[in-house]
């Protein structure tokens, strides 16, 4: 059994969106991340060399439109997550999982499953659902109310960690998971359970993560406020008799000068997001979901081209070091990274960068 780098100390980095086309960035250029499997494993070997600690994924299902398609061509999470598990060493591997779209019992299996390929290293990133078109696209019914939502992401999680912990068989009848019978699971999980990662903006998805999740991920979008918000968590959930840590996820363009860096970011969003993308992605937002702040979503069109909204890290390597402690210093427990092109784009981050982290004594 190998340790999951997500319950040991220091400050977590991991990369997100790897599996989706174009990653976590809208914009046309030729260079832009292919998302291909060949591509994911060759960064999987790369992070899991260098230290780093986790991968996480989007669940995507369709597109955001405009010239790239956004988001078009994604790698199944479950699947993509076991490959990788059975590619590396240390690297904890999450699976983004629907929970209207995938039923529990099914899930238990697989979680189970792919932490047995990688000896412990498994994780589980619970999404209660926020984008319509994509139920729209699978004939799924979408509930308008968070509480319906929350509720039945409630009972779904109730009940994989009943299939994990149960020693004897078991019946299940729920609001939403009715005249089950004869229920057991095995193998479980190899210490159990996973780390869980929920992300969530609205109150009843924060009641749900600080009462189920070891991770609520969320943006940092000032880190003011974000230092406030981490501390109303971490109450809330203590409150509760939880410990749960906050992550938030970050964009790098890192260069040996900020004008290399800068001129990038130019050529990336200014020469050639994709803005429709761009629009549509910050639409659905405003409809449907409460990730990000509502105040500030509309001044967010340029960091939505360049990285998905992510806390910017652009610049020389002891800006990008400076920012990443920043975030630290505001109580993030850690960050996920993301990059234009990440196997291009993440060797010389993993150079010049973790040493300083390093030598701050958060890594």
């Amino acid at each position: 059994m190998t340790v999951n780098r997500m319950t040991t100390g220091g400050f977590k980095l991991g990369t997100f969106s790897t599996n989706c086309s174009s990653g976590m960035t809208p914009t046309q250029i030729p260079d832009r991340w292919d998302a291909s499997w060949d591509s994911n494993v060759t960064l999987a070997k790369m992070l899991d060399e260098a230290g780093i600690d986790f991968m996480l994924p989007i669940a995507r299902w369709i597109g955001y439109g405009g010239p790239t398609d956004f988001h078009g061509g994604v790698l199944e999470t479950m699947t993509w997550a076991a490959g990788l598990l059975a590619s590396t060493k240390n690297l904890t591997v999450f699976a983004t999982i629907h929970t209207t779209a995938n039923h529990p019992i099914v899930v238990a299996k697989q979680i189970a499953t792919i932490d047995q390929i990688g000896h412990g290293r498994a994780g589980l990133n619970i999404v209660a659902g926020w984008n319509k078109p994509e139920y729209d696209a699978m004939g799924i019914a979408f509930a308008d109310d968070h509480e319906t939502r929350y509720g039945y992401a409630q009972e779904w999680f109730d009940l994989i960690r009943k299939v994990w912990k149960s020693e004897e068989h078991f019946d299940w009848d729920g609001t939403y998971f009715k005249n089950i019978r004869g229920q057991k699971g095995r193998p479980a999980p190899v210490r159990g359970d996973v780390p869980i990662i929920n992300a969530a903006g609205s109150p009843q998805g924060r009641d749900f993560a600080t009462s189920n999740a070891n991770f609520l991920f969320t943006p940092a979008i000032d880190l003011g406020r974000t230092k406030t918000e981490i501390g109303e968590l971490k109450a809330q959930a203590a409150a509760k008799g939880r410990d749960v840590n906050v992550l938030t996820f970050s964009h790098v363009v890192c260069r040996p000068t900020e004008k290399e860096a800068r001129d990038y970011v130019h050529y990336v969003v200014d020469e050639n997001a994709d803005w429709e993308a761009t629009d549509n992605l910050i639409k659905l937002q405003f409809a449907f979901a409460l990730s990000f702040p509502h105040d500030l979503l509309a001044q967010m069109r340029f960091g939505m081209a360049l990285g998905h909204g992510g806390f910017p890290l652009i610049g020389t390597p002891d800006q990008v070091a400076a920012g990443i402690i920043s975030l630290h210093e505001a109580g993030l427990a850690g960050t996920t990274l993301s990059f234009v092109n990440y196997v291009k784009e993440f060797p010389y981050f993993a150079d010049e960068v973790l040493p300083r982290l390093a030598k701050a004594g958060i890594r």
